[in-house]
């Protein structure tokens, strides 16, 4: 078993029972306790679990939330090729949502030259991209800037959005499953999310493997209410027809 393989079966297992042990893991997966050390420590830095004394939880057992910085250095090559497929859903012209996010920022910068777009962003440091972009018109929602995440919440980013229609809101999450919808750890930012869907003629969904089957705090959205879902090829192909039962497309990129 590769390192991959096997990393990804030790978080499946935490998943699964809510706790991995490391003379456990070593002894079920035939190799050393250090393996399973370096393997638990591979995982904490990637934000998908948290070391604990003897072994590791998940991180959304704890409630924890991996910071931005984090986040962004994780499933790269995944990440670039999910926001290359949400390309084919910008409208030709009109506009569009851009929720703040590792994978959906990676739409930013590949935005097409060709067309004018109006797009919405909660996210200052997108809003610094897009801004001197001549065929875009930014709209930056204001309001508290959550450290963690870098997005703006609260009311003075809410009251803006419930004027809004827009054609596309292209959606983060911290997590998705087919019983529990869309979640996130906090709850203001549920909030903004939950308008952002509600202000979009069509919602799509950014989101790594990783993030299906995790359930946070707060929901904001049911996959009824997304029309299309784009992931990477990590997701399991039985996992990908349970959501696509569930209302939306499915793609693997």
């Amino acid at each position: 078993m590769y390192a991959e393989e096997r990393q990804q079966e030790i978080l499946r297992r935490a998943r699964t029972a809510g706790r991995v042990d490391v003379v456990s893991l070593a002894d079920e997966l035939d190799v050393t306790t250090e393996t399973i050390r370096r393997d638990l420590t591979a995982l904490e830095r990637a934000g998908v679990l948290r070391r604990v004394h003897g072994g590791a939880i998940p991180v959304e057992r704890m409630g924890f939330e991996p910071a931005l910085a984090t986040r962004d250095e994780v499933l790269t090559a995944e990440k670039e090729r999910i926001a290359k497929a949400a390309l084919a859903e910008l409208p030709e012209d009109g506009s569009v949502i851009i929720d703040a996010g590792t994978t959906t920022g990676r739409l930013v910068p590949i935005l097409p030259t060709d067309r004018e777009l109006t797009v919405v962003v909660n996210s200052p440091p997108l809003a610094t991209v897009l801004a001197g972009r001549a065929n875009l018109s930014v709209i930056m929602l204001g309001g508290r800037v959550r450290g963690r995440t870098l997005a703006t919440v609260d009311d003075w980013a809410l009251r803006p959005l419930s004027q809004l229609h827009v054609d596309v809101a292209f959606m983060a999450t911290n997590g998705c499953s087919a019983a529990k919808g869309l979640t996130t750890p906090d709850p203001a930012e549920a909030a903004i999310k939950r308008a952002m869907v509600t202000a979009a003629e069509r919602s799509v969904l950014l989101a790594d493997h990783t993030k299906f089957t995790n359930t946070y705090l707060a929901s904001f959205a049911e996959l009824s209410e997304i029309d299309v879902v784009i992931t990477d090829t990590g997701l399991d192909l039985a996992l990908a027809a349970e959501l696509s039962a569930a209302g939306p497309e499915v793609v693997r990129a």
